[in-house]
């Protein structure tokens, strides 16, 4: 820990403001004010007591009472809906209610003076349950849904056009949205055109692929999807880009063996024992990608940032030894990084003097940690940083960078020029047991330029915002932009 967070840490203890913590005073909650209706009620019913006569019963709600009455029992129906072997004996001015059966009555359809309709249902989502739902909620004011069939009654309301209910069941889907429910949920959103709720799902599995992963989420996740979020700028990344490219090889095993089960921390163990069979058996000295069974992947894998894996001499060897990346892209990469090395070095590159954000997005490092309790830590993240040795430090809810030249020991080489800079983004967030965002911050897109050992807050955390565990995302460039090969260019079958 540097001078700077030493001094914080200190000042903590002396009685700072961070010491004193944050006490929620508990309040008694106050007794809602009743209407005037409801106070005449307990005066009528206290009058009623008073002269030996009983209290008087609450009448059934007309709400209720045509729902019961009229959809539930179909009295006075005059027509008979038909469809997957089922009757409903409904009225037409309720069903008017929605545009499916409006258009229906009112136009020059056949249906409009049958007093018996037959429906076709074309969407396997919808069941005799969901049109029952979808149906009454004609006749009723609410409607109590399930999130495990509200993918089902959300088919059946945009069949029958049924606005309101549409809009009660996104609402459900984002409110429940979990790793059990988001592909299914983020699949039935595009089929029925909630983009806010296909949005929600994306923002989810963004957050949590890599900080909650899970057998049956990576079994869920299809090949456009997965693209999608790899693809990502806002992917949450946890520990550094070899921990990306680990998720994916478990997510690819999964996809060619989903009758795999067992628990999350023997998958990886498993994934490399199949894919080490498969180098055995298999003939061809190429990549995994470049065979029939791997090609549909290599999108997928083409958005690993490989330049931020081969940085470390372990995860290099393992990339080497699965033989799953085409020699090709390797090749390409580490001609790169050696360019970019020999410019920090003979060039005194002071790394980047402006954010091009598109450029960073793309090629930034990705990286992260998660603090799981409040306290004081320090870390540097694994990987060759082009001299450029970065401690972060989180102390007395401030996050501290510091450039290490001399004051701490360093396993690689540290760059000595006066001053360099370092473009990045951090966030923060905290999740709750459904990987739902609790509190969040970000500061994005800034350049830090500091001196040898010099300290700086790059953040200062609210207390009352301070939930843990405490997940942080960063992204780095050390080096100034350089033009990139487009990765289309990059041969699959590794042969070049």
């Amino acid at each position: 820990m540097g001078a700077l967070a030493s001094r914080l840490a200190a000042a903590a203890a002396a009685g700072g403001p961070a010491a004193s913590g944050c006490e929620c005073e508990r309040r008694k909650r106050k007794r809602p004010r009743r209407t005037d209706e409801e106070e005449e009620e307990e005066r009528s019913d206290g009058q009623a007591r008073e002269a030996g006569g009983p209290r008087r019963k609450k009448l059934k709600s007309t709400s209720k009472y045509i729902y019961q009455t009229l959809f539930l029992a179909g009295e006075n129906s005059d027509i008979t809906i038909c469809a997957l072997g089922q009757e409903w004996h409904l009225h037409k001015i309720y069903l008017c209610q929605s545009g499916y059966f409006s258009s229906m009555f009112s136009g020059s359809w056949k249906e409009s003076n049958m007093s018996c309709i037959e429906l076709e249902i074309p969407d396997q989502n919808i069941d005799t349950e969901a049109l029952q739902v979808a149906l009454g909620s004609l006749y009723r004011d609410d409607v109590l849904i399930h999130p495990s069939r509200v993918v089902n009654i959300l088919a059946a309301a945009c069949m029958l056009q049924l606005d309101a209910l549409i809009v009660q069941c996104g609402e459900i889907m984002k409110e429940t949205i979990n790793s059990k429910s988001v592909c299914s949920f983020q699949t039935a959103a595009g089929t029925y055109g909630l983009d806010s709720v296909k949005q929600k799902c994306l923002e989810w599995l963004l957050n949590n692929l890599m900080t909650h992963q899970s057998v049956d989420l990576l079994k869920d996740l299809s090949v456009g999807l997965m693209e999608k979020l790899i693809s990502s700028p806002d992917l949450f990344v946890m520990q550094v880009e070899m921990d990306v490219y680990t998720a994916l090889k478990k997510w690819m095993f999964l996809q060619l063996v989903p009758s795999w089960s067992g628990p999350l921390k023997q998958l990886l163990t498993d994934a490399d024992a199949w894919f080490a069979k498969h180098r055995k058996e298999s003939c061809s000295c190429g990549s995994f990608l470049g065979t029939d069974q791997g090609e549909k992947f290599a999108g997928v894998f083409s958005h690993i940032r490989l330049q931020y894996v081969i940085n470390d001499l372990v995860s290099a060897k393992i990339i080497e030894q699965d033989t799953i990346i085409p020699p090709g892209w390797l090749a390409t990469v580490y001609k790169q990084q050696w360019f970019s090395m020999l410019r920090t070095e003979q060039d005194n590159d002071l790394g980047p003097k402006e954010i091009n954000r598109e450029e960073f997005e793309v090629h930034s490092m990705r990286c992260g940690r998660k603090l799981a309790k409040d306290g004081d830590y320090c870390w540097r993240w694994t990987g060759f940083s082009f001299g450029f040795d970065l401690l972060v430090t989180y102390t007395n809810r401030f996050i501290i960078f510091k450039r290490n030249s001399l004051s701490q020991p360093c396993n690689g080489a540290v760059s000595l020029l006066p001053r360099r800079n370092i473009a990045f983004r951090l966030r923060l967030a905290s999740f709750d047991s459904n990987g739902k965002v609790i509190c969040s911050r970000t500061v994005g897109y800034q350049i830090l330029s500091l001196e040898k050992d010099q300290e700086q807050i790059v953040l200062n955390l609210d207390s009352r915002l301070l939930m843990f565990p405490l997940y942080i995302c960063c992204n780095f460039r050390y080096t100034s932009a350089e033009p990139k090969p487009e990765l289309d260019e990059q041969p699959v079958d590794g042969e070049n």
